[in-house]
């Protein structure tokens, strides 16, 4: 009898799998259930854990397969399992998967295993935190799993989850018996969430082997801290090491292109382009956008559309992109017309959301489209039901602060429902450099050290302002108040790429090994800088160059009002020549600043100079002849003005554009030039 009954049994078991290969809609499956009811197996677990495994991984349909779950009287650790697992690898479901471990434990049967615990402690960080964690740790103490390497890999990638934790995570990583490679990613991972890049690239660097997750880690890691220089060394570094087992894959590109448009690499981005199109990748919707995101902040924009229309399935963030790169040059128009293409197109899961109405403000910034703004504003918040955000407040007071409607923009920030952060004074504060307002800029540099009082860019711009204003007082009350608070200030940074190679560059940095080459580069821009200050009302010496921040055109209407400009330009003449190598754009400088103020003599001395060099990258620049001619015209000396123009076309084989001819029509001509000589211009152009 029993062997009988074995032999149904299996049948029955044979059956059950062949109809679930079939099965492809919830209504087989509920079939299948029903039958299994008839037979009196409705209870049987192991019938139940395939009918919620195939819910799960096959339909993906958590409901039914819960429903299955409630109607069994004494469910198994198998099935217990099942369920958890498939909740916990959905984030909006972690709730769920805590609360059947929890209910399993108040049970007492069935009795948790080491399967079970990884999938718990998954979920434990996004409903308690650190709590959850430690609650199940002790749990696993108790029911004696801790020593189990899939346990202890688990509660390291959990406590490293939330950054309060870290110390506890490395403790037990130090601890482990039996590291391998996914408990060091996960160690890894840990660091770099909390921004700790430094202990992140130590560990990376310890470790005995290294995967494609583990190297996306600390590429991901350096990405996401701004720390792009390096995430960019790291992934070349990758790419040394290419095996069948470690090559880049979507994670791994899709960092790297984020961190390369970041710091403009557009050769390495064109390079990685071209490895995504060899290995049959640019079919891959993320990759694809990331390639869009960075052209377009590398600035190639063409490229950018193209990759963007080769896309056959844009998704939203393709779209955005697409929006974004274009604001994010200034070209507005563009920026629109593709927000206005994605709304004819005729895909219905393509609604713009918070980020497309971000780019699009920035494209009514640039392009002063105050109007239009307010009018995309409105539509985000009335028509969409998107509620705004800092950013999109930030955009809004930037663009009214830009066109000089600041008591506008106060108005947005007094309307808005959260509180105004260092995004919206910052956008304030931007109109008010550009119109000189020192008393909104006032105002808004106080809420901004209010925000971060040892932000001491901040208090500089407050010495500033009092400064501008003639308030002495008071700038020495700010910077003692900068100086009794050991107030920081951010240095900038830059980047440049040389032969592959990444050069980082902070102010005042002289940590490069090349660092007397680069500096003594940068003299030449001290020697314009020179140049200029040859036209300001007082002396401004090579030493400090790098703290003179005034601009070219304030500079010459301080000139005009100088009583001794002939001594001003001898004397930037004096500094010129103390320069043993000269280069063109000191020439340049040099010719420009005798010829901008009238003194042809010396303009025509240097220009000859330029012109008897034995430098081959010496020769004359046709924006030299502009000056010179327009100072010889001014001083009624056409003929020789005209000379030299002659000259510079046929001896030096320079074109001259078209605002050259113009130029030369505006300076001839005694009356105001009409249509006609304008269109017979362009005729002959």
């Amino acid at each position: 009898m029993v062997s009988v009954a074995n032999q149904l049994n299996q049948t029955l078991n044979q059956q059950v799998l062949a109809i679930l290969e079939r099965c492809n809609h919830i209504n087989h499956l509920k079939q299948l259930q029903s039958f299994l009811t008839t037979l009196g197996q409705s209870q049987t677990n192991f019938y139940a854990f395939k009918l919620v495994r195939f819910c799960t991984l096959k339909l993906s349909n958590l409901t039914y397969a819960r429903f299955i779950f409630d109607h069994l009287t004494t469910p198994n650790t198998y099935l217990y399992t099942a369920m958890i697992t498939a909740y916990a690898s959905q984030p909006a479901h972690a709730s769920s998967a805590f609360s059947l471990y929890r209910d399993m434990v108040r049970r007492g049967q069935p009795q948790p295993n080491q399967f079970i615990y990884p999938h718990v402690l998954k979920s434990c960080p996004d409903v308690l935190e650190s709590r959850g964690t430690k609650m199940v740790h002790t749990q696993i103490v108790i029911s004696g799993f801790e020593q189990y390497p899939v346990v202890e890999t688990a509660l390291v990638n959990s406590y490293s989850r939330s950054g309060n934790d870290i110390g506890i995570a490395r403790k037990l990583f130090d601890e482990m018996s039996d590291r391998n490679v996914v408990s060091w990613t996960a160690m890894i991972s840990g660091y770099t969430r909390v921004g700790d890049i430094k202990n992140a690239a130590s560990l990376f660097e310890s470790m005995p082997d290294r995967d494609v997750p583990a190297w996306n880690s600390v590429i991901a890691g350096c990405t996401q801290n701004g720390l792009f220089s390096d995430a960019i060394s790291f992934f070349r570094r990758m790419g040394m090491e290419v095996s069948d087992n470690i090559r880049p894959n979507q994670v791994t590109l899709v960092c790297a292109l984020s961190a390369i448009g970041h710091t403009g690499m557009l050769q390495l981005g064109k390079v990685i382009h071209g490895y995504v199109y060899r290995n049959g990748l640019d079919l891959d919707s993320f990759i694809l956008n990331a390639l869009i995101d960075m052209y377009g902040k590398c600035g190639s924009l063409k490229e950018a559309r193209r990759v963007f229309d080769r896309n056959s399935k844009k998704r939203l963030t393709s779209w955005n992109s697409m929006i974004n790169s274009f604001a994010l040059h200034g070209q507005s128009e563009n920026s629109i017309c593709v927000f206005e293409e994605m709304m004819r197109c005729q895909d219905h899961n393509i609604r713009p959301d918070g980020v497309t109405f971000i780019s699009l403000l920035n494209a009514c910034t640039h392009g002063g489209l105050v109007e239009q703004g307010r009018a995309y504003f409105k539509l985000m918040t009335k028509t969409y039901r998107i509620e705004p955000q800092i950013e999109h407040y930030g955009c809004l007071v930037d663009l009214l602060g830009r066109a000089g409607r600041f008591e506008e923009a106060l108005e947005v920030v007094k309307g808005m429902k959260i509180e105004p952060d260092e995004v919206v004074w910052g956008s304030l504060l931007n109109g008010c450099k550009i119109y000189g307002r020192t008393d909104f800029a006032e105002f808004a540099v106080k809420k901004l050290i209010e925000i971060d009082p040892n932000n001491g860019g901040y208090g500089i711009m407050l010495a500033n302002i009092y400064g501008e204003l003639g308030k002495w007082d008071e700038v020495r009350k700010v910077r003692k108040m900068l100086k009794d608070r050991n107030a920081y200030k951010t240095p900038g940074c830059s980047w440049i790429e040389v032969d592959k190679q990444v050069h980082q560059f902070h102010s005042l940095d002289k940590t490069h090994p090349r660092t007397e080459e680069i500096y003594d580069a940068l003299e030449i821009t001290s020697l314009y800088t020179a140049m200029v200050s040859a036209y300001a009302s007082q002396p401004v010496h090579l030493s400090c160059t790098a703290t003179w921040v005034g601009d070219i055109t304030k500079a010459a209407l301080l000139f005009e009002a100088m009583p001794d400009r002939d001594a001003a330009a001898r004397k930037a003449r004096r500094v010129s020549d103390r320069k043993s190598k000269k280069c063109l754009a000191l020439w340049n400088s040099l010719t420009n600043s005798f010829a901008r103020h009238g003194q042809c003599e010396n303009a025509i001395s240097v220009f000859e100079e330029i012109m008897q060099s034995e430098d081959c990258d010496i020769t004359p620049h046709m924006v030299n002849i502009y000056q010179l001619v327009d100072c010889l015209f001014t001083q009624k000396k056409v003929e020789q003005g005209l000379a030299y123009f002659e000259l510079i076309t046929k001896t030096y084989w320079i074109e001259p554009g078209i605002e050259i001819y113009g130029f030369l029509i505006d300076l001839l001509m005694k009356i105001e030039p009409d249509d006609v000589v304008w269109g017979s211009l362009f005729d002959g152009c």
